[in-house]
Formats: structure tokens, sequence, C-alpha cells
């Protein structure tokens, strides 16, 4: 049914400390247009052109989004930052944004879920929206420059894999801080199912507009990963995002023709807080579209971090968020574009599939046929 790269990739086996991080952290310079590092209190500026993401907590973090009024397929290579603090020069949500919001901590991604008025980050209206990464068509990012932090234990750390998907009214962020032999960063933040949507892509409970919650959460699988078992060997099957289309004079195909209906299982959350809305207490008149000026004394809070465990345990025997949730099947309802629930995730998916847009898949080299296709974005 998927395109069969099995291997056999078991949690068991001795790695160290330094193998689990490769390719986790990153350590090139920060793009051109942001501050040398992520920094809180910064001037506020709603013409900056700032790229850097930080995300720390239910109230501490940043979007991308367009810096004029855009359908994010066209301006995906250039959004900016916006965040929920005045903090790495960027943009500051206003208040009232957003209207749900589900922060997820594991020890693999930090993820943050949300619903609200995304034409206020100067999304189109009735955009479905598209899918950012840190590689795009030229392997430069989308945005070119984007870069991500994430204050871990008390310590900012520059993330290489991370994935984000906004629409008008939604938007799914993660950003992957750990691997280990089985579960890469680059696997857990896949970006080539950028039709797929949130709940496929970043699975999880999304029945919590009107809610504003930060929890624990079990490790979902990798997107597109489908775990199989047979004589006590676990071998995974991966879904790959169909595409086809003229390169040159030449067809091609690539991808699998049918879709899963849903992700293989949606991890559980626990440990969760509510609070009742979050904000910066900065007056929305401070932040018009070309306002700029000092940051409010009050909204200069220090910045804070997530707890999580940076060495995951890699003992077969790992249980609870150490390890992907193994319980469900590819049954289960939730997936965008199939799931019952009618806040089910728009980004990317219903704007490429039922519009017949396919702008965010970007077919970039293609070596000896259709054997072997790289395909960045």
């Amino acid at each position: 049914m998927f395109a069969a790269s099995s291997a056999a990739l078991l949690l068991a086996g001795a790695i160290s400390g330094v193998a689990a991080q490769n390719g986790v952290f990153a350590t090139g310079t920060m793009g051109v247009t942001n501050p040398p590092k992520p920094t809180m209190g910064t001037a506020i500026n709603q013409t900056s052109d700032s790229r850097l993401l930080s995300i720390n907590s239910i109230d501490d973090f940043c979007l991308f989004a367009p810096p004029q009024v855009s359908e994010i397929g066209n301006s995906e290579a250039f959004e900016v930052a916006w965040c929920t603090k005045a903090r790495n020069n960027a943009r500051v949500i206003p208040d009232g944004t957003i209207t749900g919001l589900s922060f997820l901590k594991t020890d693999f991604y930090v993820q943050v879920m949300g619903y609200g008025d995304f034409t206020k980050l100067n999304v189109a209206p009735n955009d479905q929206g598209g899918e950012l990464d840190p590689h795009g068509a030229e392997g430069l990012g989308n945005p070119i420059g984007g870069n991500v932090t994430v204050n871990i234990n008390g310590e900012d750390k520059n993330i290489e894999e991370w994935m984000m998907f906004i629409s008008y009214n939604q938007f799914c962020l993660r950003a992957c801080i750990n691997a280990n032999a089985t579960y890469s960063a680059a696997a857990m933040c896949e970006h080539k199912l950028d039709v797929m949507g949130c709940n496929f892509v970043m699975p999880g409970n999304y029945n919590f507009d009107g809610t504003f919650e930060s929890c624990d959460a079990d490790v979902a699988y990798p997107p597109g990963w489908y775990p199989q078992v047979s004589g006590g060997q676990t071998t995974y099957s991966k879904f790959e995002q169909y595409w086809t289309g003229v390169v040159g004079s030449q067809t091609f195909t690539v991808g699998d023709t049918v879709t899963p209906s849903a992700p293989y299982t949606i991890p559980s959350s626990s440990n969760c807080k509510t609070t009742n809305t979050v904000g910066n207490a900065i007056d929305p008149k401070s932040l018009g579209a070309s306002a700029t000026g000092p940051v409010p004394t009050e909204a200069a809070a220090t910045a804070t971090g997530v707890s999580v465990s940076p060495h995951v345990s890699n003992s077969a025997a790992a249980t609870g968020s150490n390890r992907p949730n193994g319980s469900g099947g590819a049954s289960t309802t939730g997936s965008a574009g199939s799931s019952n629930n009618s806040n089910a995730a728009s980004p990317a998916f219903r704007g490429a599939v039922q519009t017949g847009l396919v702008q965010c898949i970007t077919l970039v080299s293609i070596i000896t046929g259709v054997a072997a296709i790289a395909m960045f974005h």
C-alpha cells in the first residue's frame, strides 16, 4: 500500500549522547535578518523582517507569517517571525489573535497547535495555507534565513529540523529536539508531506479551540511511518506523498497512489495545565501595521524554557513519552482531510488538494529516471 522502505529500526541499542544529537542542533549562523541569539524584551517593530522563532512555553513562542497580506503559498520564502512576547526583534502577535492553544512537550520534539484569526498576522482571508520548513526549493529554507530555537533545560538551542503549517485560522508547529538510531530529527520533522495537513503530520488532540493548555505527550511515530511486526521483528512502511508532473519534456510520477486516512496512532497527552488565555498585555494600538517603539516594561518578561530530557532512553522497553506510542491503528480518525472534527486541520491539505494547487511540492532533481527523485519543501 505504501512505499516499502522497511528496515529493522528498534529502539534497542546503546547510543552515545553525542550520537543521539546528530542532526538535531544547528551549527550555522543566524540568518542575516535575525539577531545573533534569541533575545527577550526587544523593541516593538511591526515592520520587522526578523525570521527567528523561539518555542519555549505556552506563552512564549513565535510563528512564521507573511510580512504583508498574502497567501502562504506566495510568500513562503520570505515569511517573518511573529512572537507572543516582544523578542528576537520580531513582530508581536496582538492579544486576541489566538483563540485556542495546545503546547506539547515530548522527549523528541516540542509541538504547538493553535486556532485563531491569523489574518491579523497578514495571512490572506480564507487562505487554506501551506507548509514551512528549513529546506525549501533551493535548500535555503522557507522562509529563507529562518531559524528556530528552543530553550532546553535553561539553555537556548538552535534547532536544525522543524516544520510548520499555517492557514488563516489554524497552525501547527514542531521543533525536533532529539534523535537516536531509529528516529532521526529529519524523520520526526518530515517536510515532504506538505499537502497532508496538521492532523496527519503532527497528530494530537485538536479539540481544544477555546482552551489554552500545556501538556506532556507521548511521542508520535515519524509522519508517514507505519510499524509492522513479523516474527518478532519490527519494520516500517513509509507513505510517500503522490506527485505527478512534467519536468523538461518527460512526465514523472512519484509516491503512493493510495493516501492513508490517518497516521498510525494519535499520541496521548497528560499532565495538562490550562490558563485563561495567552497574551502580552501590550496595547493593541501599539501593534498596528507600522508601529515601532520600545517594549512596555511589563512585557519584557524573563524567558522560560521547556524541561525535557535531551537524551532519550534507547531501550526497547522504554515507555511513556520516551518512545512512540505503538497503540492504535491506521483506521484512527483525526487525519487531515478525513477527520470527523469540524476543526480539522486545514493548512496545506485542503488548499492543495481540493483546489488542485501543487505549488507547495517542488521537484528539484531527477537522478536515473524515477528511481531517485529529491523533493525539497
